[in-house]
């Protein structure tokens, strides 16, 4: 063999090895990334083959599968009442991906979960009959509170204090998940560069200034500190309140208002912010911020299992950034979900039942695979007695105060109203916050309502106008069942 001949044999089988090499290396390293890869259409094709497992929504699917009538796609995601659900539900699409519970669960809902195979499924790699998944929801009050927030931009939760269910997560506007199933890129793009934001899920997943619903935590923080060992002491409290170590003073929208020197009931009844502003410096803002998070704030992994945005108490505060906090202004910020968690922790008595609005998991057969109910954590976050005095002053509130269009006939009923600033000075319309508690017959629920825009004008909105009838409709919906 000559040479030449020599050397390009030589170079071939070094080419042939080189193939056998890389061949080797993507079929066991590289071909488990290959076949999860995001862009690899089999495996759209692969989930849509068969119909998916379903959401339940008080003993009823809220989502199903249909047969496609053309392309590679056996199978489509179908919702009912899409809109009223899809801030529980989210969206299953064959090309935009998977939110909310059809994320959280997706291998659950198209069988290829490990716990709903069984051994032959295993052996034979052969997809098992999908699960499905329970929730919390009670459509009765889900849709009062649907229907009540109507055309304004909102949202609200509704809670189970004694259990942690959620019982309502409704954001307006809505938008309907069978729009972008089968990957519709019209309605995608309307829907994503609508300047409404229909798809951001406004109960869990956007925190704004609380406003003066925050002046429910800081009046526990008072009496657990025993700054005040009661809501009808008085306090110290000059009105207006100056600013520490500047010029200004922090004042009331109602310069009426016996908020001189007033009590926590006082104050809350009638939402005196020179109160709670000199309350937040006197505890300081670590007591306050100690408060906060065993409500809530500042967890980052807040999960319902859907996890929500991280509700905010701020650090390295001075004296008058920390009194505006107390007023849930600076940069405190919540969630409806959080807001919701505080009524419910004061109405369950100081206990914080862990919210979640999934029930149980159950394989294709019924067969219960995890009950979220008996693994819900309840903590002790404030005595009862400090939890005892809170419930009386907003019921005072309700009864006689600034949240008088949340009374139920017949119901105890418990709230407080916010109005918190929005835009540089306050130049845009306010948001409006309820958040309450109401027991009838054996029944209780916490409930948080945010009106972030409305047709009212900039005069008319307060909690008590926008937000208060809400939460008296998505109450009555949950004391009547």
């Amino acid at each position: 063999m000559n040479k030449t001949i020599r050397r390009a044999s030589v170079f071939t089988l070094l080419l042939v090895f080189a193939l056998l090499v890389r061949a080797t290396w993507v079929q066991f390293y590289e071909g488990q990334a290959l076949a999860d890869d995001k862009d690899n259409r089999r495996n759209t094709m692969a989930l849509y083959s068969q119909p998916l497992g379903n959401i339940i929504v008080g003993g009823e699917a809220v989502t199903g599968s249909a047969p496609t009538k053309s392309g590679d796609l056996a199978y489509k995601r179908t919702y009912t009442d899409g809109s009223l659900y899809s801030a529980v539900t989210g969206y299953s699409s064959q090309a935009f991906g998977a939110t909310q519970l059809e994320g959280v669960y997706q291998d659950l809902l198209d069988g290829s979960d490990t716990r709903v195979k069984s051994v032959m499924d295993t052996i034979t790699d052969k997809r098992a009959d999908p699960g499905n998944v329970v929730t919390t929801i009670d459509p009765d009050v889900q849709k009062a509170a649907y229907e009540a927030l109507g055309d304004n931009k909102g949202a609200a939760v509704a809670i189970d204090p004694r259990t942690g269910k959620i019982l309502a997560v409704v954001s307006t506007p809505s938008y309907d998940p069978s729009r972008i199933t089968t990957g519709d890129s019209k309605a995608w793009t309307q829907l994503t560069k609508d300047a409404e934001k229909p798809m951001t899920n406004r109960a869990l997943r956007q925190p704004l200034p609380p406003g003066s619903t925050f002046k429910l935590v800081v009046a526990a923080a008072a009496l657990e500190d025993g700054l005040y060992s009661s809501v009808d002491e008085k306090t110290d409290s000059p009105d207006p309140y100056p600013l520490p170590d500047t010029s200004r003073k922090l004042g009331n929208e109602n310069p009426n208002a016996p908020c001189k020197d007033a009590s926590i009931r006082v104050a809350l009844q009638y939402s005196c912010n020179n109160v709670f502003g000199k309350m937040a410096v006197d505890l300081g803002q670590d007591k306050v911020r100690e408060t906060a998070e065993k409500f809530g704030f500042n967890d980052e992994e807040q999960d319902v299992p859907v996890r929500a945005y991280t509700s905010v108490y701020p650090s390295d505060m001075d004296k008058p950034q920390t009194a505006l906090s107390g007023i849930g202004q600076f940069d405190v910020t919540a969630t409806p979900l959080q807001i919701a968690m505080v009524s419910a922790a004061i109405a369950n008595g100081g206990k914080l039942v862990s919210p979640h609005m999934v029930s149980q998991i159950t394989d294709g057969g019924g067969d219960v695979l995890e009950n979220y109910d008996d693994s819900a954590e309840t903590e002790e976050i404030i005595s009862s007695d400090t939890a005892e005095q809170l419930q009386s002053a907003m019921q005072t509130v309700v009864e006689k105060g600034t949240g008088t269009n949340a009374q139920i006939p017949g119901a105890t009923v418990g709230g407080k109203t916010g109005t918190a600033q929005h835009g540089e000075k306050n130049s845009k319309t306010p948001y409006a916050w309820f958040t309450s508690y109401g027991k009838s017959d054996g029944k209780e629920v916490a409930v948080a309502v945010i009106i972030e825009q409305s047709n009212a004008a900039r005069s008319e909105v307060s909690g008590n106008g926008l937000a208060a009838p809400v939460a008296r409709k998505v109450m009555e919906a949950a004391l009547k069942n």
